[in-house]
């Protein structure tokens, strides 16, 4: 497929593709006139690209690990990699959890102080 399908199907711009391309996480062949053709599993390797930026990790990390989700096989090294990088995720995950429950804990004193969301005044910036 073609760069224009890919991003429109995997929601990202095609700036985003090239820079994949950049870093050495997705590749493609060019036609003879040079566009850029992708395999159709290029839409779920673009997915777990962006799934790992958003947890955080940076490009060369997701380089390390893209090679272990590929083909299945790790070194002890990426698989340390792998762990490291899910004890982290787990404890922003904890943390926002934390945040969370804080949240709700306010918004409950303020309900029980007779405000509701409908009556509740707009935020100051």
């Amino acid at each position: 497929m073609k760069i224009g399908e890919l991003a429109k199907r995997a929601e990202v711009s095609v700036r985003s593709l090239r820079y994949y391309e950049q870093q050495g996480l997705l590749e493609s062949t060019r036609t003879p006139g040079g566009q850029r053709v992708y395999a159709e599993e290029a839409l779920g390797r673009v997915q777990l690209i962006q799934l790992l930026y958003a947890a955080g990790l940076p490009s060369r990390t997701i380089l390390a690990l893209l090679p272990c989700v590929a083909t299945g096989h790790a070194t002890r090294d990426m698989y340390e990699k792998v762990r490291h990088e899910r004890a982290s995720i787990q404890r922003r995950i904890d943390e926002l959890t934390r945040a969370r429950d804080q949240l709700d804990d306010v918004m409950e004193h303020v309900r029980r102080a007779g405000l509701t969301e409908d009556r509740a005044a707009p935020a100051r910036v």
